[in-house]
């Protein structure tokens, strides 16, 4: 307790010094929690993201190819040679005991107009078990029926934020639009989901897959949502859609089926990768506070050079010597972790709303930025507190 006593009292009675030595460590550790939580922040939002699509989602992407036709063969999706999926053979996937719902999806830009207002919108094309597959819901109103993609019926799902643009609201169920100059009827606004990965269904506008491939000319299907009967059946649903799209165009680099469980592990396997260098970069700025550390515990060991003589000559131990200077190093280091957790911690909640999404300081990351400030005491400490211990009392005492 003397010995810590004493630490103290030198820290103190260099105040200016000793904060100027932490805030190498206070930056550090500021740095180090701030950079991993956003790692984490930004990791967590985007799996959320993926996981409110549910986990048991497959996407099929395909690149419609041509099986021949001459070089002057046309290069639309109804050209002659061109191996075309129809909405009969994707729909027959359903039967497959592992598979819950199929829908094809086109999408597209057009023009939304309502009143004076008009934008260019995201218009997209599906079906009813769409809905489903993606964990769609509709905050008011309904979504696309099935009569809706049979009698081709003008009548669309508009989201939230595209709502408020052409109406200045929500409440917009039986309000009509001109979608590309032809006149749709609202029946359902889109729950809120936010940004993902996949982009915005709130800036989305929702028609029949049938409509919206006359629209947006595209009579070929090339890409479809699919979701299986359980997450534990998400596999076995993929190898049934791989079989039938090799069946079909003979080709593994004509489609690619995407797990949206694989996506998950994939996103967190790079995260933690993204984490863990975000944390070892903002540890290079710890390791330079401990180099200043280093440096003035060596000027705070030639200064007090007679004080260790006289504590050497009236019987202090090479051991209390030691200790008495690496604590210093050790609080100094460790004050400047704790400050600097409080500083990370504010600096977090003020770049929450500038970030949009939420940052926690774990209990683990605290736990580690304080042990390493900590161990960069020791370590720094080290070499200037085993100068001093070995200085020898009569060299010490004619030190002036």
């Amino acid at each position: 307790m003397q010995t810590i006593t004493m630490a103290f009292k030198a820290i103190w009675s260099n105040k200016a010094r000793s904060l100027l030595t932490m805030l190498g460590v206070i930056i550090g550790v500021i740095s180090v929690t701030v950079l991993v939580a956003i790692g984490q922040g930004t990791t967590a939002s985007v799996t959320e993201s993926i996981s409110a699509m549910g986990t048991n989602l497959l996407s099929v992407t395909i690149q419609t190819r041509r099986i021949g036709g001459g070089r002057n063969s046309r290069s639309n999706s109804g050209a002659k040679g061109t191996v075309i999926l129809k909405l009969d053979e994707i729909l027959a996937l359903e039967a497959d005991d592992t598979i819950a719902a199929v829908s094809p999806t086109v999408s597209g830009s057009l023009t939304v107009k309502a009143g004076s207002t008009n934008t260019t919108a995201s218009v997209m094309g599906v079906l009813p078990a769409y809905a489903q597959i993606i964990n769609q819901g509709v905050e008011k109103g309904r979504y696309i029926i099935d009569a809706d993609v049979d009698n081709r019926s003008a009548v669309c799902v508009i989201g939230t934020e595209l709502a408020q643009t052409l109406f200045g609201n929500t409440d917009v169920v039986g309000n009509t639009v001109h979608v590309d100059g032809r006149r749709f009827r609202i029946v359902g606004v889109l729950e809120s989901k936010g940004t993902s990965m996949s982009g915005s269904s709130d800036e989305t506008i929702v028609l029949p897959l049938t409509l919206a491939q006359r629209m947006l000319e595209s009579t070929s299907i090339s890409s479809f949502y699919l979701s299986a009967v359980d997450p534990d059946s998400v596999n076995a649903a993929q190898e049934v859609v791989e079989r039938f799209l090799y069946k079909k165009y003979q080709n593994e680099s004509t489609y690619n089926v995407m797990n949206q469980t694989q996506m998950l592990e994939t996103i967190s396997e790079t995260a933690g990768t993204m984490s863990l260098m975000l944390g070892g970069i903002a540890g290079i700025s710890l390791l330079v506070g401990g180099i200043g550390i280093m440096n003035i515990m060596l000027v705070s060991v030639t200064e007090r050079t007679r004080e260790i003589g006289i504590r050497k000559a009236i019987g202090a131990k090479r051991s209390n010597i030691l200790m008495q200077f690496l604590i210093e190093a050790v609080v100094i280091s460790g004050l400047g972790g704790l400050i600097g957790l409080v500083g990370g911690y504010a600096l977090m909640k003020a770049l929450e709303g500038f970030l949009g999404m939420p940052l926690e300081m774990s209990a683990g990351v605290a736990q580690m930025a304080i042990g390493f400030s900590m161990g960069v005491g020791v370590i720094f400490g080290l070499y200037p507190a085993d100068k001093a211990s070995k200085l020898k009392p009569i060299d010490a005492l004619h030190y002036s």
